[in-house]
Formats: structure tokens, C-alpha cells, sequence
């Protein structure tokens, strides 16, 4: 007999109250987040995780295929999972916004839409958003062909003509695992040019599979309720063009989520991620960080890598607390 699952994104799972003091304040409710408010409250200390939802980007995942133990679950049930997980062993969700962080002494003192508390220990989760191409039909066709992950994605185009659109490391790699599932693949660049790394540009100009359409600019995403085509402009003489596909993935960068830290002083990469250490620890004592919001990410966005660093970071804290606890 299979497990069903009563929980619905039409749903409103139930948000606790903040308190007015913790042990371990978590930012963030993704895999990442969800992960280390686990572990810490498995390690029994007081923790609350405060999140606009519950599951991140996984939400908008249709199917996951590659987590380890699901041969094939929803994103959105996945996500519930990890925070029923997580809630076992004592660990709040608070649905709201994290506004503001300060340190006070040894203790960190966040200001939230729905109050403010204080905590030993921060962990930051907020993870870095797919960078959107901002035309008509992206939104809309979201799960539906349109996709930014090619990893959980490129199985579902088995046989299907697909399209990515962009032109670094990230776009080229994705363009050459979905050869190995879609019929054809075409890569759309702005310009002539690529950043991507020459031995990328050169495996892929010598795929059969693949067609370069540069340089245009995807300036509309159509269908009825799929993707069906794209709606292309050539930059250089403005002529436009229709591009029947079945899919496109969209591979224009990421932004990391890392304003609100940039007060406290924590380090940042030239790319804007938070530098951690292998215990997942920042430059700023008791502030730890976890999932693609770092650099231990290293570009792959991956709900396993985000959960792991999660618990490492947890667990972290958890030594820590303790050497703070004895000094006092």
C-alpha cells in the first residue's frame, strides 16, 4: 500500500509563533534550511526556521527524479516531508520574512514581519534565484516547459526538441546532457561570442545534435498551456523568427540572496556568494551559512548538496553553542 500525501499547495501549512528567544534561527525554508533545523533539533536545541514558504525553489519542481530514495516524488511533497522531518524533533516554522540581522555580544538579534527575537547562533539559508529573462510567457509556462534546471528536468524531454538559452560553462554542460535525452538542441546566444570555456564550445559545435542560434534574444515564450515555440530576435538586424521547441531552459546565471548580511560584514566572493569554511562557518562568529547562497555550492544547485551542507552547518552550531556555553 502506498503512503499518500494529505498536503496540497492550495494549502496553508500551520506557522508557529515566534518566540523571544533560541538557540539556533534558521533563514530560510528550503532543503538547505529544512535540513539543519534536523539536525540542530536533533542536537535538542531550541530552533526555529522563519521563511516566506516552506521548500524553495523545490516547490516549483513538477517531478523530482534524482533524490536519493524517491525514484519519482513532487517537489512540493519532497519539501513537506523535510519539514514534517524537521518538526519531529522539535523544530519551529515560522512563515514570515527575516527584515533585519544584528549582533549584540554573542547574540543575534532579528528583526522578522512578525516580531523580533533573538538567537545564539544564525544560519543563513536563503539560497540564490534563477535569474529571469523577464518576457511574456517565462512565468506562465513555468513547470510547463520551461525549466532552469536541466539536471531535474532533461529526463522529461526524452525525444523532445528543447532550447537553452544562454552562454557560459552552465548553459554549454546542459546542452550537452540533454543531447543524451532530446532529439535535437538548440543554444541561444545574445552574441557571437561565448564565456562559456573553449573545449565546452568545441564538444558541443561537434554534436550533431546540437544547432547554435546566434546571436538572437528570446523575446516571447508561446503555447497553449505547454511550451510549443519561441519567439526570436536576431540582435544585430532586428528580423524576428519562430522557434517550435518543447522545452527551454534558461541558463542566464544566478543571484545569490546575501543583502541582508552585508551590514554584519560577512565576507562575500567577487560573485556575491557568502565564503564558508568546511564546518560551514562565515567570517562572523556564530553566523553560519548553508545551500546555494554559499560558495561551497560550486555552481551545482542540487536539493542533496544543499540539505548536506545544512546538516553540516547544524551540527557546527552545535559545537559551537557548546564552546560558547562553557565560556560563559
Amino acid at each position: 500500500m502506498g503512503i499518500e500525501f494529505s498536503f496540497s499547495l492550495t494549502e496553508t501549512p500551520t506557522s508557529a509563533d515566534l518566540k523571544e528567544e533560541y538557540d539556533v534561527l534558521i533563514v530560510g525554508g528550503g532543503p538547505a534550511g529544512l535540513s539543519a533545523a534536523l539536525y540542530a533539533g536533533r542536537s535538542m536545541l531550541r530552533t526555529v526556521v522563519v521563511s516566506k514558504d516552506f521548500g524553495g525553489q523545490v516547490l516549483d519542481a513538477h517531478l523530482v527524479e534524482n533524490y536519493p530514495g524517491f525514484s519519482s516524488i513532487k517537489g512540493s511533497e519532497l519539501m513537506e516531508r523535510f519539514r514534517e522531518h524537521a518538526e519531529k524533533f522539535g523544530a519551529e516554522m515560522v512563515k514570515g520574512e527575516v527584515k533585519k540581522i544584528q549582533k549584540e555580544g554573542n547574540w543575534f538579534v532579528v528583526e522578522t514581519s512578525v516580531g523580533v527575537t533573538r538567537a545564539k547562533v544564525v544560519i543563513y539559508a536563503t539560497g540564490s534565484t534563477h535569474r529571469k529573462l523577464g518576457v511574456p510567457g517565462e512565468a506562465e509556462l513555468l513547470g510547463k516547459g520551461v525549466s532552469y534546471c536541466a539536471i531535474c528536468d532533461a529526463a522529461l524531454f526524452r525525444g523532445k526538441v528543447v532550447a537553452v538559452v544562454g552562454g557560459g560553462n552552465t548553459a554549454f554542460m546542459d546542452a550537452e546532457l540533454l543531447t543524451e535525452y532530446a532529439s535535437k538542441v538548440y543554444l541561444i546566444h545574445r552574441r557571437r561570442g561565448f564565456r562559456a570555456e573553449p573545449i565546452y564550445v568545441e564538444r558541443l559545435k561537434k554534436n550533431p545534435k546540437v544547432e547554435f542560434v546566434i546571436p538572437y534574444v528570446v523575446k516571447r515564450i508561446e503555447g497553449e498551456g505547454k511550451v510549443e515555440r519561441l519567439v526570436l530576435e536576431n540582435r544585430e538586424t532586428g528580423e524576428e523568427n519562430i522557434l517550435p521547441v518543447d522545452g527551454v531552459f534558461i541558463d542566464i546565471g544566478m543571484e545569490p540572496q546575501t543583502e541582508l548580511l552585508k551590514p554584519l560584514g560577512v565576507e562575500l566572493d567577487e560573485r556575491g556568494y557568502v565564503v564558508v569554511g568546511p564546518d560551514q562557518s562565515t567570517n562572523v562568529p556564530g553566523l553560519f551559512a548553508a545551500g546555494d547562497v554559499t560558495t561551497a555550492c560550486n555552481g551545482v544547485h542540487q536539493i542533496i548538496t544543499a540539505a548536506a551542507q545544512g546538516a553540516v552547518a547544524a551540527l557546527s552550531a552545535y559545537e559551537y553553542i557548546k564552546k560558547l556555553e562553557g565560556e560563559e
